[in-house]
């Protein structure tokens, strides 16, 4: 069961990088642009990481025989429910990069009405959850610390990027 979900997991993660290189794409069709970041390759580099880490510190552990922690279970579906609504409220303007629209205005919608970067909150709490899942526990402290150093350089720039370009409408 536990290799069925991390396989999940994997082609979740992929599907949303294909579906962010296809929203990259419809914007730089229509003027966008992608702000240059460094930082970049390190987020991709952390995720991936985690998902090795998640899996080998299970099998290290001898964890892949253990019950399923059912309530964590519980609690990663609902993330990803709030994950998968977070995508849809931006819909084509989600992205793992940073692209802006020059002109667009910031529209909040969905989960993005409550606070400014909800999807990064969904990736920390994942961070945790699934490792608790997994029982992984160091993962589970590791990752979500690396999570939080990134965005904390991620999010001004983001910030920055979009108040240089006059804000963007993302949403409905």
């Amino acid at each position: 069961m536990y290799m069925l979900l991390w396989i999940a997991v994997i082609i979740q993660r992929l599907t949303e990088v294909m579906i962010a290189k296809r929203n990259e794409m419809w914007m730089k069709n229509r003027g966008g642009i992608v702000i240059h970041e460094p930082l970049y390759k390190w987020i991709v580099t952390a995720h991936v990481l985690f998902l090795i880490s998640l899996f080998f510190e299970s099998y290290v552990r001898h964890q892949h025989s253990a019950p399923i922690p059912v309530i964590y279970l519980i609690f990663f579906l609902v993330l990803q429910g709030v994950r998968i609504w977070c995508l849809r409220s931006l819909g084509r303007y989600w992205n793992t990069k940073i692209v802006v629209l020059p002109g667009a205005r910031l529209k909040k919608v969905g989960p993005y009405r409550f606070f400014k970067h909800p999807n990064y909150f969904v990736v920390g709490l994942e961070f945790i959850v699934l490792s608790l899942v997994f029982h992984a526990f160091l993962t589970a402290v590791l990752f979500p610390v690396i999570h939080a150093i990134l965005m904390y350089v991620r999010i001004p720039e983001e910030e920055k990027a979009l108040k240089i370009y006059d804000k963007v409408e993302y949403g409905r």
